[in-house]
């Protein structure tokens, strides 16, 4: 089971490219609200628990005794929260920039990221206190007028590629699809769902995602994370190693947040390839190099 990002990016079949499909069954699904989940961008029932809900309810419908979950940044907290309590349905866990979802991680990328990106960080900003950021980026987004809305979703989103884009490069300019276009749409989507969940801490039990990883010890896993990873600290991923007893950790040197990095989609080959085979991850020092 691979879960998708964002929240709100959707599914890709891109992410079947990190699996040898003679071995592996694959299943991709859109989480509510997003890609092909219908209504598109709705937020109304659309919570943390819901999702893991939603996972267990698919699996119970494949009639799959158990699976590996395969999430990155977002997908990682929804694999974190549904593990926690569905630790049967489960074979493994493959965690990709682990986003946290607490208020570390939010405060990071509204505010603390800031030292490594200021020219965009001021336009993300506009002059705004930190504290009151979010509550008019959700405004914006869900109750401004089409102007408001695609202004916000703008500056949210290059926000987001400035902190995706290598530290050495600039971030790219974003340009938005053409108004009512569907693509315009989905992103707007995005953008409602990313502030429904962010405003509401994500939706996190209180203890936090990783009060119960001391207890799944022998439960395979392993973490992976991009060393120049901007959105989703390092420190992330090592906070779920040395909180879950027996994990993998892995670093990919070259990569940042982004899962399609060459370095990066190595590295997942190279693990899901080690499971597919025997059943556990690799430990390695360093990214696989490029094989033959």
């Amino acid at each position: 089971m691979v879960l998708h990002g964002g929240p709100g990016s959707g599914s890709s079949t891109r992410h079947l490219a990190f699996f040898d499909l003679t071995r592996w069954d694959v299943t991709l699904f859109d989480q509510r609200g997003c890609g092909q989940s219908e209504p598109l961008g709705c937020i109304e029932h659309n919570t943390l628990p819901h999702l893991v809900a939603d996972v267990e309810a698919l699996r119970r419908h494949l009639g799959l005794p158990a699976w590996l979950l395969v999430g990155g940044s977002w997908g990682a907290t929804l694999a974190l929260a549904y593990v926690a309590r569905h630790r049967a349905s489960c074979r493994g866990v493959l965690l990709r920039g682990t986003f946290l979802g607490d208020a570390a991680d939010l405060a990071w990328f509204l505010h603390g990221a800031r030292a490594l990106r200021p020219e965009t960080h001021t336009d993300f900003t506009q002059g705004q206190p930190v504290h009151t950021l979010l509550d008019q980026y959700h405004v914006a987004i869900h109750h401004g007028t089409p102007d408001q809305a695609r202004a916000a979703l703008r500056r949210w989103l290059s926000w987001e590629a400035a902190l995706e884009s290598p530290l050495q490069e600039a971030g790219p300019t974003v340009t938005l699809p053409a108004e009512g276009s569907p693509e315009a749409a989905r992103l707007l989507a995005r953008a409602r769902i990313q502030t429904h969940y962010l405003l509401h801490g994500c939706f996190l039990p209180p203890d936090g995602l990783l009060a119960q990883a001391h207890a799944l010890s022998t439960l395979p896993c392993a973490v992976l994370h991009g060393r120049q990873d901007l959105v989703c600290r390092p420190l992330n991923g090592w906070a779920v190693h040395k909180t879950w007893p027996g994990s993998v950790m892995h670093w990919v040197t070259e990569a940042g947040h982004a899962p399609f990095h060459p370095a990066m989609e190595r590295a997942m080959r190279h693990q899901l390839a080690h499971f597919a085979e025997c059943g556990r991850f690799a430990v390695l020092p360093h990214t696989p190099k490029e094989t033959a």
